[in-house]
């Protein structure tokens, strides 16, 4: 789980009195002179300093990195109430990254931060919840959390949420809710929801079925790297269906499928190459795509090499 790089309210066009130097130098990119002040406010019990001090000791960035100073400094934040700090430190925790892996400590920090609205650790903490990692599932707890974190924008929140509606998996399965946090996530570039959306308006799942709509947002999830995306584009291209039929990028979006090992996108690009549809016929490309969809336990790969 990434970790929090942000501060509070400062305007950065005016460094006032009331900004500190430990802030500013680090807000200015000046991560080794930031150093000794942040260390100096820091241990003075500046919350901000003992966070910034904690994310360079934890990124290694101006200094050596150390993340034990980085897990010592986030919790001298953190008990003073810094969320930012309260989340890394719960990553830190609810992953064991550098620290000794303790759930417990990862949903204590969660919660406090979730409680002051860090969206972040809602989501997390609705994660917890949600698959009863390290503490006991309750669905309604992750229901909770996912909103609260969907609700101020957060992209893994709304897809977590969007899925949760549209498998009816703890609550009232509403495929209307499910579509609209699929595309608040979509918009938002999360490719799993843009897949997902686009699988929504080709099958007309809960919603008007809408090819263009399919087009769009395989597109947008397949131009993010995401296979079966691609997949599924490339088929729409071959087959002409909600689109002008383009062999061309039927086979560019295949390929790109293929490459990250998915077999039905090996099988249909080898189909292509065998009979040169459309492209220049290959018959040795076109066995090599059937092998390794065969490899992949591919059942109509393997009885085409068989043939």
């Amino acid at each position: 789980m990434k970790k929090l790089v942000s501060f509070g309210l400062l305007i950065l066009c005016s460094f006032s009195s009331y900004a500190n130097q430990c802030e500013i130098y680090w807000l200015m990119g000046s991560n080794e002179e930031a150093f000794t002040p942040c260390k100096v406010e820091a241990e003075q019990g500046n919350a901000e300093a003992q966070y910034i001090l904690g994310l360079m000791y934890d990124e290694g960035d101006g200094i050596e990195q150390d993340v034990q100073k980085a897990a010592y400094w986030y919790k001298k934040a953190a008990a003073k109430g810094k969320s930012d700090a309260q989340f890394n430190l719960a990553v830190m925790y609810d992953e064991g990254d550098g620290i000794e892996q303790d759930k417990q400590k990862a949903l204590y920090w969660y919660t406090k931060a979730a409680e002051q609205g860090n969206s972040n650790s809602q989501n997390n903490l609705g994660l917890m919840y949600d698959k009863g990692d390290g503490i006991e599932q309750d669905k309604q707890m992750a229901l909770y959390w996912y909103t609260k974190a969907a609700e101020k924008g957060e992209s893994n929140a709304q897809y977590n949420l969007a899925i949760m509606y549209e498998k009816g998996d703890g609550v009232e399965q509403d495929k209307q809710k499910a579509a609209y946090w699929y595309t608040k996530a979509a918009e938002k570039g999360e490719s799993n929801a843009q897949f997902n959306l686009a699988l929504m308006y080709d099958e007309g799942d809960g919603i008007e079925q809408d090819k263009q709509k399919v087009i769009y947002w395989y597109t947008k999830a397949a131009e993010k790297g995401h296979p079966s995306a691609q997949n599924n584009l490339a088929f729409m291209y071959d087959k002409g269906d909600g689109v002008e039929q383009d062999k061309v990028k039927a086979v560019y979006w295949f390929t790109k499928s293929a490459q990250q090992g998915v077999p039905d996108a090996q099988y249909n690009l080898a189909l292509i190459y065998d009979k040169g549809d459309g492209i220049k016929q290959d018959k040795s490309l076109a066995n090599e795509y059937f092998k390794q969809s065969c490899d992949l336990g591919f059942e109509r790969a393997c009885n085409k090499l068989k043939k």
